[in-house]
């Protein structure tokens, strides 16, 4: 089966079709879930242009820095009982025409830019370390500089009482706010934590978990020059984007990221000469597979498997030099241990291969 373009080559070259601006309001988000049955609030076609709002949940961490208007619209448009079972604000879904279930959506991710200058970590109950901490949650605000390329802690307050209502509010100049990293820059790398499609499902999936559809995959090198591949489970794909990060480590180990707000250029292409079990990442330099359990083991050995069936029905390895170069080449990482369902991922250069063709 043809994939899409080999180590050393360009990707085909796909014209641009229309340029559509998908902002995020009370009506084209939703808080918490992916739903099969929630109407699409855009259409588009194959090759289309989306510029498209990603509104962080976090906002409320520091509401005089991170909300504007529009943001403030969203946190008061939808009820605290309407965000659920998951957390993440979601901008979508977009139909894409002709979109069929077996169908991959190749979503080139082309610009990310954010939307303030300013981002939010919660070292939350949900940490991998949380009890480690006597069980306190706490808030660090970040200042980005958008030229230098790297963010710095502004301070740091003790989140009053547990995080539970998804978007909750705090008054920060009311909060102890400390000094906090001094001296320190967080490079910025700035990409979506949540998106993907909606599930061949009855009823609200929870943005919280990943899996086949993509979700909340916390892979930090989902961003500018990335292209993710999702398989389709309903007609039109019905996709969405959430969960902004400025800049994020593999394991996530607090709970969060540097939560911000994102203004995302996309473009969505339908594929249907390239098919597989789950988001595939494909980077400049690297294939990267993804796996998921709630056991850490499992998600690896799913990882493991999948990147040893893309090297032997992709790129045209036998199963057994696959597995050699898996162990010699390919590097396994944990994406994150904190979404209850958690993430591996496996990465291997594709440097390494010799230069083919591109398919058709």
């Amino acid at each position: 089966m043809a994939f899409i373009c080999e180590a050393g080559e360009s990707r085909p070259d796909i014209s641009p079709g229309a340029l559509h601006h998908l902002k995020a309001t009370p009506k084209t988000v939703h808080w918490g879930y992916f739903d099969a049955a929630l109407a699409p609030v855009l259409r588009v076609k194959s090759g289309d242009l989306i510029q498209a709002e990603a509104i962080t949940h976090h906002a409320g961490d520091a509401p005089d820095l991170m909300m504007d208007e529009a943001v403030q619209a969203i946190f008061q448009g939808i009820p605290e009982a309407d965000r659920n079972p998951g957390v993440h604000i979601m901008t979508g879904p977009i139909f894409i025409e002709d979109a069929r279930p077996g169908d991959m959506l190749e979503v080139r991710y082309l610009a990310m830019t954010p939307r303030c200058r300013y981002g939010s970590n919660l070292a939350a109950n949900w940490g991998y370390l949380y009890k480690e901490f006597g069980e306190r949650e706490r808030v660090t605000i970040y200042q980005l500089d958008p030229n230098a390329g790297h963010a710095e802690a502004l301070y740091a307050y003790d989140f009053p009482g547990k995080y539970l209502v998804p978007g909750t509010i705090t008054h920060c100049p009311a909060c102890d706010r400390q000094p906090a990293l001094p001296g320190v820059r967080v490079p910025a790398r700035p990409h979506l934590g949540t998106a993907g499609v909606a599930m061949d499902v009855a009823g609200r999936v929870s943005t919280i978990p990943p899996g086949a559809h993509g979700g909340n995959i916390d892979n930090w090198r989902i961003g500018a020059g990335a292209v993710m591949y999702y398989p389709v489970q309903v007609a039109g794909g019905l996709f969405s984007i959430g969960d902004p990060h400025v800049s994020q480590g593999d394991g996530e180990i607090s709970g969060t990221a540097i939560e911000a707000s994102l203004n995302v250029l996309l473009q969505i292409v339908l594929r249907r000469d390239f098919r597989f079990p789950g988001p595939f990442l494909e980077t400049p330099g690297w294939w990267i597979v993804h796996g998921f359990d709630e056991d850490l083991n499992l998600a690896t050995r799913n990882a493991a498997g999948d990147m040893l069936g893309f090297l032997h029905e992709h790129v045209g390895l036998s199963r057994n030099d696959a597995y050699s170069l898996m162990s010699v080449a390919a590097d396994f990482a944990v994406t994150q241990v904190v979404d209850g369902r958690q993430g591996a991922h496996v990465r291997i250069p594709r440097s390494i291969f010799p230069r083919r063709a591109p398919p058709g």
